[in-house]
């Protein structure tokens, strides 16, 4: 089994970004956490936020100095999905390219399990 398929990989682009918005003001010194919620139009959706740092049950994935954060639940998930920062027409937004996910909605944001 390779190395990506038991974590959650970063892409250059979501590193990046990060630390732009890392960097100074609102979310200066904190870090990127990743969420799955139910609901949404295929059942669960991602949620991207700033936290102040780790809670008990988080997982951390780091590189190049950005750390992230995911809880247990949401681990489970989007195990060996890359984090990516997509910019195009219709805005910039983080998502994740999640092998685990069955199908997703057009904007990327929601997802289900086969």
């Amino acid at each position: 089994m390779a190395e990506t398929e038991n974590t959650v990989t970063i892409s250059d682009s979501a590193v990046r970004r990060v630390r732009e918005l890392t960097a100074e003001g609102e979310f200066a010194g904190k870090n990127l956490r990743i969420a799955v919620n139910g609901g949404g139009c295929s059942g669960f959706q991602y949620e991207f936020s700033f936290d102040d740092g780790p809670e008990d049950d988080d997982r951390i994935i780091e590189r190049d100095g950005v750390q992230v954060l995911i809880d247990t639940m949401s681990w489970d998930l989007i195990v060996g999905s890359e984090l990516h920062f997509a910019e195009e027409l219709i805005g910039s937004y983080f998502t994740l390219q999640n092998p685990n996910a069955a199908s997703t909605c057009g904007c990327g944001v929601s997802f289900s399990i086969g």
